[in-house]
């Protein structure tokens, strides 16, 4: 599988349900063993969402079926990540 990430980008106010619903998609993608990690940036208008998925075209359906994105609240980039770590001498 390769690592995905979206950015999103804050542009309309959120509801309580529409926060709610964005909670139970994470869930789910937690419970297919996809979400790798999420939460707010501090420094940057939006939120992050990184999670492993075979192909980029399920990678794109998983972005735009966030309740957050979906709604229109928020618009986002997709980017593929490769890591790098000791296990691949960080891509040398």
């Amino acid at each position: 599988a390769m690592l995905y990430l979206y950015l999103m980008t804050n542009k309309n106010e959120l509801t309580k349900q529409l926060i709610n619903d964005h909670v139970e998609h994470l869930k789910q993608l937690d419970a297919e063993n996809k979400l790798v990690l999420c939460g707010s940036l501090h420094d940057y208008p939006g939120d992050m969402v990184v999670f492993n998925e075979d192909f980029y075209d399920q990678a794109i359906l998983i972005a735009e079926s966030d309740p957050f994105i979906h709604s229109g609240c928020k618009t986002y980039e997709l980017r593929s990540l490769e890591v790098a770590n000791k296990d691949n001498h960080y891509l040398l």
